[in-house]
């Protein structure tokens, strides 16, 4: 009869299991556990430029038939036109498809135009197809002396200018002649003065304006006028295609109604058929580390004047000298090396740096002066390093400063190194969501710095290797 063996237990399977076992409940808990998201520290700028509807004031007028009939037009919307030169002409019969032999040279240009038309089509402005159109015309009867001759009545240019084929009526408007009803853009109208029809002598055929110099005015409120009445220029960018220009500010009052003139001096070719222009003016140009407020914390820290600061360690590490006593009432110093935060002036109490051991009231950080005492340069130290009432002792001088002034920083938990190490910021600006913070700054961030995102809920020192989402 056989003996029974008993159960031999294989140290493979053992280690096996138990290694399954811990990455069942590692995967438990990375499930379970709260994702940190961090944030990839960029410099920036704080969206938070004002933005307003802008009435477009330029010198412009409406030139009119000379004569009834039909109008032939020579030139396309925006284009410049020549003092003296022939813009369109008044003709007795319908325009007609212009005859005769097509040279090389209007052939290559009909093709580029066409091509241009091609690529900047767009289905939303109409007006297109007649600038299209006309430009067509134009280009088929270049290089035809006999073309201008055989066009009727010729409607010529009073100046140079840009030449526009919509009229508003505001084509007068000034400054001066500004009120609330300017600005109803449910009352506003525009026409095209282009037509197929028969005009009559004093019909309005073309706009032209004269000056590339143009201004926009808008309302604004009493806060923005003050904020405005600090510069003399300013950078508008248009809404239309992101295009900026830089202009000279001009504030006036009408009616109880504060106003801004921006004026400007190029680009008007651009928006030569907007009266009204919605604008943003550039005056937040701050740029910094941006960071969501979201990731900003607070914390305090005890303060020690710079002039405690040793080194010791075996790598001269640097720290403060602690006084200890021991059961028997010897004292002796014991270096704590510690990580500095920040180096600031602040005030502190007359008693907490002297002679023999005193305590000291909290202060808040960025205080310059005190009444009971005087601004000394300070080190911003972990409280986790120190405790309330621990005497520090200088070098050299043997004088002591008791431990008990506090001060608080803000500051982000960077995760570079895989857990939340705080650095402190100086935030120079913020809006609803993210805030400007000076780079360059001792202690602090640098642009491609990680931090945590979302810190309301870490702890310092918080490991986050794996856990990041």
């Amino acid at each position: 009869m056989k003996e029974r063996r008993g159960f031999n237990l294989n140290i493979g399977t053992v280690i096996f299991g138990a290694l399954a076992v811990y990455l069942i409940i590692t995967l438990f808990l990375y499930l379970a556990s709260d994702r940190i998201t961090p944030y990839l520290v960029t410099s920036g700028t704080l969206s938070r430029n004002q933005t307003y509807t802008a009435l477009a004031l330029r010198t412009e007028h409406v030139v009119n038939s000379t004569a009834d009939g039909y109008v032939r037009y020579y030139d396309a919307e925006l284009t410049k036109a020549k003092k003296g030169a022939a813009v369109c002409s008044i003709t007795d019969t319908q325009e007609s498809t212009t005859s005769g032999t097509v040279t090389e040279q209007n052939t290559d240009a009909l093709r580029e135009l066409a091509s241009k038309y091609s690529r900047s089509y767009t289905g939303n402005d109409f007006h297109s197809v007649y600038d299209f159109k006309y430009s067509l015309n134009s280009a088929a009867s270049q290089d035809d002396p006999q073309t201008t001759a055989k066009s009727g009545s010729p409607v010529y240019a009073d100046g140079d200018g840009i030449v526009c084929y919509t009229s508003d009526g505001m084509e007068g408007l000034t400054v001066d002649q500004i009120t609330a009803d300017s600005f109803d853009s449910k009352a506003y109208k525009k026409t095209s003065l282009r037509t197929e029809n028969a005009v009559k002598t004093g019909d309005g055929v073309y706009r032209l304006v004269t000056d590339e110099n143009w201004s926009l005015v808008f309302p604004v409120t009493d806060s923005q006028y003050d904020t405005l009445a600090q510069l003399s220029t300013v950078k508008v960018r248009f809404a239309k295609d992101e295009n900026t220009e830089n202009g000279d500010v001009n504030l006036f009052e009408t009616d109880g109604q504060k106003y801004c003139q921006v004026l400007l001096y190029r680009g008007m070719i651009r928006y030569a058929n907007d009266r009204y222009l919605d604008i943003e003016l550039v005056t937040n140009t701050r740029s910094g580390l941006k960071l969501p407020l979201t990731s900003i914390v607070h914390k305090d820290f005890y303060l020690i004047p710079a002039a405690f600061l040793t080194s010791g360690g075996e790598n001269g590490e640097q720290g403060f000298l602690v006084e200890t006593t021991d059961e028997k009432g010897n004292k002796s110093t014991a270096f704590v090396e510690t990580e500095l935060y920040e180096l600031a002036d602040v005030s502190i109490g007359p008693d907490a740096a002297s002679d023999s051991s005193s305590g000291g009231e909290s202060v808040s950080s960025g205080s310059a002066s005190s009444s009971s005492g005087g601004t000394v340069s300070c080190y911003y130290v972990d409280k986790a390093d120190f405790k309330r009432g621990d005497i520090i002792i200088q070098p050299d001088t043997n004088a002591t400063y008791t431990i008990g002034e506090t001060a608080s920083l803000e500051g982000v938990y960077c995760v570079n190194k895989g857990y939340a190490d705080f650095r402190k910021v100086q935030i120079m600006d913020q809006n609803d969501e993210y805030c400007l913070v000076a780079e360059g700054t001792d202690y602090g961030i640098a642009q491609y710095d990680y931090i945590i995102k979302d810190a309301e809920n870490i702890k310092e020192n918080t490991v986050i290797i794996g856990q990041t989402a």
